[in-house]
């Protein structure tokens, strides 16, 4: 990896519209934790139980909200919202190569397949039959590309990525290794003494500036599509299946898994290992707190709902447990004691 160009914290804090507290003439190249920062790195506070670190740090700058500011003895750059200036920040000294255009004499692409200025195809990779690829676009080693793919400006597939008959991406979408997208979903019809296949006759439609994780799968739909709206983020080993529609700008963290025909608003979260029954309805703005079954549509905007049981030491965990055992017991005793008259109480 090439070392990173410095920068003042001057040109920094002007770039970023950040105010500085300290030496303007400082230079950095790298980022680091506050617990192991050196004087060439920019660290950042954003969670509180982090705090703790500020006053050992030897950061050469650290990002910081105004309310920690007073606790930062070296140099800091104020932002409203730490991380994301952080972030931004941190997209400076991102050094990993960009596949320069062209194509690798080992890439198979179809005779009949458009590629526009500034592509890049890898090693391996298969570009198949009426595929386009617009401008900037970055196919990487061992990719497979279907027939009529389309791939919109400044497309990146890292690596193995596969890509089903028909799928269409937006512009700057990047997809991690071993994404499968348009992959037939999970359709089979009972016929007494064995399974029947559904045809999964639709595709995969995927909007601008969305990302999807490594080793995730997004089912092609049975009838129509499935569809991702812009900026769309999908972790890794997360799974979406056949015809579910994902609002704009909601985001998925790992082993998120959605069954098929549901459709998620904008703006939404899902925490690791949530997950959503299929053929419901989740309203905007919606917060799913982690290894959360949602079972119903959920209507109301901006809520946040939870089900997953937090660790706890084991014997506690079994206390826990042998409660749960009993439970019925219990309400069978707790019934028996109500008044004659039968009320509930």
């Amino acid at each position: 990896m090439n070392p990173s160009e410095f920068y003042t914290l001057a040109e920094l804090a002007d770039r970023f519209a950040l105010t500085l507290v300290g030496d303007g003439e400082h230079r950095v190249n790298c980022v680091g934790t506050l617990a192991e920062a050196g004087p060439d790195a920019v660290g950042f506070l954003s969670n509180p139980a982090y705090r703790n670190q500020l006053a050992d740090c030897r950061a050469g700058v650290i990002i910081v909200s105004e309310a920690d500011s007073a606790d930062c003895p070296g140099n800091h750059l104020i932002a409203r919202q730490p991380y994301l200036a952080y972030a931004r920040i941190a997209a400076l000294f991102d050094t990993r190569p960009a596949t320069p255009p062209g194509r690798h004499a080992s890439a198979v692409i179809h005779p009949s397949a458009t590629l526009a200025s500034g592509v890049a195809i890898g090693a391996g990779a298969y570009i198949g039959p009426d595929c386009v690829l617009e401008a900037g676009v970055s196919v990487g080693p061992g990719c497979v590309l279907a027939s009529d793919v389309h791939l919109g400006e400044g497309c990146r597939l890292i690596a193995r990525v596969s890509l089903g008959d028909g799928v269409r991406l937006g512009k700057r979408v990047l997809i991690h290794p071993g994404a499968v997208i348009g992959a037939d979903g999970f359709g089979i019809a009972h016929a007494g003494s064995h399974w029947e296949k559904v045809p999964q006759l639709g595709s995969v439609r995927i909007g601008d500036d969305c990302e999807i994780g490594a080793n995730s799968c997004i089912d092609r739909g049975a009838i129509g599509d499935t569809v991702l709206e812009e900026d769309v983020r999908i972790d890794n080993l997360c799974q979406i299946g056949h015809n579910c529609h994902i609002g704009a700008h909601t985001a998925m963290a790992a082993f998120t898994g959605i069954a098929g025909s549901t459709r998620i608003g904008k703006n939404c979260l899902f925490a690791g290992r949530a997950g959503a029954h299929g053929h419901i309805e989740i309203a905007d703005g919606v917060t799913v707190s982690a290894m959360t079954m949602v079972k119903k549509s959920i209507s109301e905007p901006g809520t946040v709902w939870s089900s997953g049981i937090p660790a706890q030491p084991m014997r506690e965990w079994q206390k826990t447990l042998g409660h749960l055992r009993r439970l019925g017991v219990t309400l069978k005793k707790l019934r028996a004691r109500r008044p004659a008259s039968g009320k509930e109480e």
